[in-house]
């Protein structure tokens, strides 16, 4: 696992009340390693949102961004399992999601490899 998912830190749009127990956290940006064009981040972000707001209650913007290099990159924070959550990010052409269950974060590949890698606590990384 790359350590550039342990150094994460997220930012959101706006104060967010209340968070469910457990979701995932996703990106339809370009892959680790990889850069694609804007348009085609874009693209995809608005791909992916349309496609969770007709699944999900709960949708929030959040951006994950590393404190070493500044590269940000925005996604989404939503409840789905976490089976659903890596098979959606496979589609999406991810390496890896985030998990929060009870305030821990965790991470884990989109891929056969899948299985949750702690990281942290998720609101300190807020």
């Amino acid at each position: 696992m790359p350590d550039v998912y342990f150094e994460t830190r997220f930012r959101l749009e706006g104060a967010i009340s209340e968070w469910p127990d457990q979701f995932v956290i996703v990106s339809a940006y370009h892959t680790t390693g990889e850069r694609w064009p804007d348009e085609v981040n874009q693209a995809s972000d608005r791909l992916l949102e349309q496609e969770l707001r007709q699944h999900s209650d709960w949708l929030v913007r959040i951006t994950g961004y590393s404190p070493t290099t500044n590269h940000a990159e925005p996604g989404w924070a939503f409840v789905m399992p976490l089976s659903d959550a890596c098979d959606l990010g496979l589609r999406y052409k991810q390496d890896a999601i985030y998990h929060v269950h009870n305030n821990q974060l965790s991470v884990s590949f989109c891929d056969e490899r899948r299985a949750l890698v702690p990281v942290g606590e998720f609101k300190s990384r807020l």
